[in-house]
């Protein structure tokens, strides 16, 4: 049961945004500053209050957005006098939703006058294996993070924590992803290991610990395990923050190619993206059959608010920041080489 639809409204950056999924690839794009990565974290946030240890849906947006002081109020949207921040997130018939004043209490259970949910009963009661993939690596910073962040007051987003617990799991003793891990393999070189908290990339040549591997291949080790170990199982919902970042562009169609196959399979995807070739490697490798929705995050120029607009296929993306600047780059290099032969 996949993810069908968001609503914020007076939540972080967004004054009133609905979005509505696809059950397949979703495609974010949009300038800096469109509020890409905060909706992946609230529905990522959905996802992971089903799976042990339960937390309470505010408590998570705390945890996974370390707001001010832990504050849920500094995720009120800013604005003059008093505001109340909706987020609800959908799969079919079932929803979650939180509302809370820019003048809620630091955790969920204080308060209670300003902070409101429902549904998550039924909502939890239906598990949804997850993964958030952050734009900054973790693994190489794996030893002794877990047991510091249970202890002791960090001021990291518990999405990395949540990577590192899955990222941990054994491997199944069969994976049904066989084709995507033995691809992944054939380009970093090897297979990846954990000895007590430390990952290490098993060449032929011998073990190397992951804070001497390049940030790329570190990148598609870290996928490698979580196809590995059956976190990204058909059912299972994968967002990924800018796939491209660290990545040689010659890899990308590899990441991309895993995911159109992954999609396949039944994990529903949301991907948050600056790169051209990534989105292009998307548009040319999907089948008709594909379920891929691009959704381009704006700011509307009459209200300055952020809006969005989803299209079925790449060419009708609008606005496209991301298409707009590369043909001004292939515009002015024709222009050069125009001039130049005119000299």
């Amino acid at each position: 049961m996949s993810l069908t639809a968001i609503h914020l409204k007076q939540f972080t950056a967004f004054d009133d945004l609905h979005v509505d999924f696809s059950p397949g690839i979703n495609v974010l794009v949009g300038r800096n500053g469109t509020g890409k990565t905060h909706l992946m974290k609230v529905a990522y946030a959905a996802c992971a209050i089903t799976t042990p240890p339960h937390p309470a849906f505010p408590d998570k947006l705390l945890r996974d957005f370390t707001p001010a002081k832990r504050a849920l109020h500094n995720l009120v949207k800013r604005q003059g006098g008093k505001a109340v921040a909706h987020v609800q997130v959908w799969r079919d018939q079932l929803d979650v939703f939180v509302n809370f004043g820019n003048d809620a209490g630091l955790h969920a259970d204080e308060g209670d006058w300003a902070v409101s949910t429902d549904g998550w009963k039924e909502w939890q009661s239906k598990p949804i294996n997850s993964a958030y993939i952050p734009v900054n690596d973790m693994l190489a910073n794996a030893p002794g993070f877990r047991s510091l962040y249970a202890r002791r007051e960090l001021h990291f987003e518990e999405i990395y924590d949540d990577l590192l617990v899955r990222a941990y799991l054994p491997p199944l003793r069969e994976s049904a992803e066989t084709d995507s891990i033995a691809l992944l393999e054939k380009h970093m070189g090897g297979t990846v290991v954990v000895r007590g908290e430390e990952f290490y990339l098993r060449q032929r040549e011998g073990e190397l610990q992951f804070s001497l591997v390049a940030e790329g291949i570190r990148k598609l080790g870290l996928l490698w395990l979580l196809l590995r170990n059956g976190t990204l199982e058909p059912g299972s919902v994968l967002f990924w923050d800018e796939p491209e970042t660290y990545l040689n562009p010659e890899l990308y169609g590899v990441a991309i190619g895993i995911l159109l196959a992954l999609q396949r399979s039944g994990v529903q995807i949301f991907l948050a993206t600056h790169g051209y070739v990534a989105l292009k490697e998307l548009d040319l490798r999907g089948e008709r059959e594909d379920k891929i929705t691009y959704h381009a995050l704006y700011r509307d120029e009459d209200t300055n608010e952020i809006a969005c607009t989803s299209q079925d296929s790449y060419l009708d993306i609008h606005p496209n920041a991301i298409g707009d600047t590369f043909t001004d780059l292939y515009d002015r290099e024709i222009t050069r080489s125009l001039d130049g032969m005119g000299k």
